[in-house]
């Protein structure tokens, strides 16, 4: 099992940024990919960025392309998601989830991960 931790949102105003990050544990020394999602209310959960084991692999929607960067530091079982430039659109729950499977890929369909967090706010005003 892999237990995962988002931290990191919080309100800011548009056009700031926001350093969200996804602390791992349990089965960590066993390689997994790690998408990033976002659910605002009313709206299905969608994909915002991910990222494959040893980084090889990294994938962002159309959305958050040029405004968000995914990293990870397998060291430190963490995965960080810098965002900047943040709209009101952006606004939403976000959640780490944990593929075990792929590993050196990134899916962008929920059904792929094993594992979720409990998901952190980000409240983007205008």
């Amino acid at each position: 099992q892999v237990q995962l931790v988002e931290s990191g949102g919080g309100l800011v105003q548009a056009g700031g940024s926001l350093r969200l990050a996804c602390a791992g544990s349990g089965r960590t020394s066993s390689p997994y990919s790690v998408g990033w999602f976002r659910q605002a209310p009313g709206k299905e959960r969608e994909f915002v960025a991910g990222i494959s084991w040893r980084s090889e692999n990294i994938h962002y929607s159309s959305s958050v392309k040029g405004r968000f960067t995914i990293s990870r530091h397998n060291a430190e079982n963490t995965v960080v998601l810098q965002m900047n430039s943040l709209k009101p659109d952006d606004t939403a729950a976000y959640y780490c989830a944990a593929d075990i499977l792929r590993t050196a890929v990134v899916s962008t369909t929920t059904w792929s991960y094993d594992y979720w967090g409990q998901g952190t706010q980000v409240t983007v005003s205008s």
